[in-house]
């Protein structure tokens, strides 16, 4: 058993109970990050401005500033592509392509199909699924490498039958102002050959808005949606191009709420946890548990547990922040009510009857049911995807999927008998909302 020395009690706490509270007040107490969308707007709208004004040099002048690289252009040499396929390590490629045959599996099966609906004799409505022509796919870097998001980003795409695709990754001073290695080797892997050496919000603003060819390359061609995951920076990016471009949604740093009752191993708690903190200092790890024993027991696993994982400061600091901790709770009910609430990226259900649970869930990117399904399954090997919702946006948004990349066009068809058969109706509602050119319009098809 864990000493009280040992226990992280830096993990803040969070009651609940005993107390009623509605869906806002809820939501108001959910624990957040303090950096908002608001805190990075100003700097996130200078950069989008100056990639717009300056092209090329401008994103140059970023990598300067933000990487520490000088760069001529920042699409990445077809040859630089082929030898980090090359040299590759031979079982990080056999987990790519058990990720991506995984991922590609689970994408191609989302594919909808178009409808034909008969309204009447002569008159048919088709729903009808047609991908986007171009896509921008972001890959972050900073404090890891992510060639599972290239996957996440990718299988998608291409399952959606994307014409053109374009990845964009932040260049590394270590690698020759290219993307880490890995990063090129996976788009390699995945027949991707369009990969600029860009970070950031400047990623975002060059899809959204493309860069003329200068002297030492081609034009980046703006694209029709960008996807992938980021810090706030990136996701404020996202929401500020959002009326030029599509979006899969704004996705910040990473977060996990794990709901759990007594009869939850805290060893498995802790560790998932962990796993989510580890990837940034801002990252989100909440626990929301009725099982005051089980909050104490998972303080013990976190202070024996984060003393031996490598990033065990970058962890430490995340779980004492003031977007992590422990949400103590009524019991099951109250429990759900605050899953809603907080609305998580990840959502792990470690209770008796997990699934039955996880059924009651509503708002959630991805949740993740029982002791055997933890989020790094997710990360990498589940065959869903991991590119989710962050920062309560699960309300409203989806996680990355094949629908991302499609657009729901409408064909109408009708002939001389179904249209005459309406044609009243058309005009008395044209004459009732004072447009009667509308109704003009159907009946000199008639005269």
């Amino acid at each position: 058993m864990t000493s009280a020395a040992n226990t992280f009690s830096d993990f803040p706490t969070l009651d609940l109970r005993g107390r009623s509270l509605g869906t806002a007040e809820l939501k108001a107490a959910m624990p957040r990050a303090d950096t908002t969308f608001d805190a990075a707007t100003g700097a996130v709208e200078e950069i989008i401005g100056k990639v717009r004004a300056d092209g090329f040099a401008g994103l140059a002048e970023l990598a300067r500033r933000f990487d520490g690289v000088e760069q001529l252009h920042p699409r990445v040499p077809a040859a630089a592509l082929d030898e980090a396929l090359d040299q590759l390590d031979p079982q990080v490629r056999a987990a790519l392509e058990e990720s991506i045959a995984r991922a590609r599996r689970f994408a191609e099966a989302q594919k909808p199909g178009d409808t034909d609906v008969e309204i009447s004799d002569g008159a048919v409505v088709t729903h009808k699924w047609i991908p986007v022509n171009r896509v921008g796919l972001y890959v972050p870097g900073g404090l890891a490498v992510y060639p599972s998001s290239v996957v996440m980003n990718v299988v998608p795409a291409q399952a959606a039958g994307v014409a053109s695709i374009a990845l964009a990754s932040p260049p590394q001073k270590d690698f020759g102002s290219l993307p880490h290695p890995t990063i090129l080797a996976a788009a390699k892997l995945l027949g991707i050959d369009e990969v600029y050496a860009i970070g950031g919000a400047q990623a975002v603003a060059a899809f959204a808005y493309g860069a003329p060819a200068n002297g030492h390359g081609p034009a980046l061609e703006p694209v029709d949606v960008v996807t992938g995951p980021g810090n706030v920076f990136v996701a404020t990016a996202k929401r500020l191009v959002k009326s030029v471009v599509g979006i899969d949604a704004e996705a910040g740093t990473t977060e996990i709420a794990i709901l759990a009752d007594e009869t939850a191993n805290p060893a498995f708690v802790a560790a998932d946890l962990i796993s989510q903190a580890e990837h940034d200092p801002h990252a989100a790890s909440v626990l929301i548990t009725a099982s005051a024993d089980l909050a104490e027991a998972v303080r013990g696993e976190l202070g024996r547990q984060i003393a031996r994982t490598k990033h065990s400061e970058r962890v430490r600091q995340a779980l004492s922040g003031p977007q992590s901790g422990t949400i103590l709770v009524d019991g099951l009910e109250q429990g759900i009510a605050v899953c809603d609430a907080y609305a998580a990226e990840h959502l792990e259900i470690q209770t008796a009857d997990a699934a039955a649970v996880a059924a009651r869930i509503r708002n959630a990117g991805a949740i993740f049911v029982g002791d055997y399904s933890p989020v790094s399954l997710g990360d990498y090997c589940a065959g869903s995807n991991h590119v989710l919702p962050t920062s309560g946006t699960a309300t409203f948004a989806s996680g990355l999927n094949v629908t991302t990349f499609l657009r729901a066009v409408q064909v109408i068809n009708y002939g001389s008998g179904a249209l005459r058969e309406v044609s009243g109706h058309i005009d008395a509602l044209s004459r009732a909302e004072d447009l009667p050119a509308h109704g003009d319009a159907v009946a000199i098809r008639f005269a």
